[in-house]
C-alpha cells in the first residue's frame, strides 16, 4: 500500500488540507499528517485547532509515495520557508513521487523549480509564481507525477485526483457514490 504525507504549516487552509486526509482515508490509503512546526498543534488560517501526527523531524520519507502541500496563508509562506520542505519536494519529484499542491501552495512547487515543462493550476492571482509551468485555469491539473488544484472549493476533486493516481478509477467511483458526490 502507498504511503501519503501532508505537510501541516501554521496558517493552513484548513479544508483544503483535512479534506485529502479524510478521503484518502475513506479510500484505505494510509496518509499521515507531518507538521512542519516544532509541536503537532496546528492552528490553520480560520482558527481551526488539530494535531498532527509527526513532527517533521520525526519522519523517515523514504517510507512515502506521496506528498501533499495545503494552502492558505500565511501556510504557503511557512511551507516555502522551510528548507526541509523543499528538500522533500525536490527529491520526491526528482524520484518520480507524487507531488500534490492545492490553492497558493503550487507556488511553493514553482519556487522549488519542480513545474519546469508542467502544466499547472493554483489559486486565481499566483499564476506568476508557477515558475516553468504553462498555468491552467482547470480545477484540478494532473501532469505526469504533479498534481495541483486551484483552491478550497475544488479540494474533494483534488483529494479525487489523488486517489485516482495512488489507486485506480473504480476507487475514485467508489468513494464518489459513498460521499454522495457528483
Amino acid at each position: 500500500m502507498s504511503k501519503t504525507g501532508i505537510f501541516m504549516a501554521e496558517g493552513c487552509e484548513e479544508i483544503e488540507g483535512l479534506t485529502v486526509v479524510d478521503i484518502l482515508r475513506r479510500a484505505g490509503l494510509e496518509i499521515e499528517m507531518i507538521s512542519i512546526n516544532e509541536t503537532v498543534s496546528i492552528t490553520g488560517s480560520h482558527g481551526i485547532s488539530f494535531l498532527a501526527d509527526k513532527i517533521f523531524e520525526q519522519v523517515n520519507f523514504d517510507e512515502f509515495d506521496a506528498i501533499v502541500l495545503p494552502g492558505g496563508m500565511p501556510g504557503t509562506l511557512n511551507l516555502g520557508a522551510h528548507e526541509g520542505v523543499l528538500a522533500v519536494i525536490r527529491n520526491f519529484a526528482k524520484e518520480g513521487k507524487l507531488v500534490a499542491a492545492i490553492c497558493a501552495a503550487p507556488s511553493v512547487l514553482g519556487a522549488a523549480g519542480i513545474l519546469n515543462g508542467k502544466k499547472a493550476t493554483c489559486h486565481p492571482g499566483f499564476e506568476d509564481k508557477l515558475t516553468g509551468a504553462a498555468p491552467s485555469e482547470d480545477s484540478v491539473v494532473s501532469d505526469g507525477n504533479i498534481i495541483t488544484s486551484r483552491g478550497m472549493g475544488t479540494a474533494i476533486d483534488f483529494a479525487l485526483e489523488i486517489v485516482k493516481y495512488l489507486k485506480d478509477e473504480a476507487a475514485v467511483g467508489d468513494l464518489k457514490t459513498k460521499l454522495v458526490y457528483g
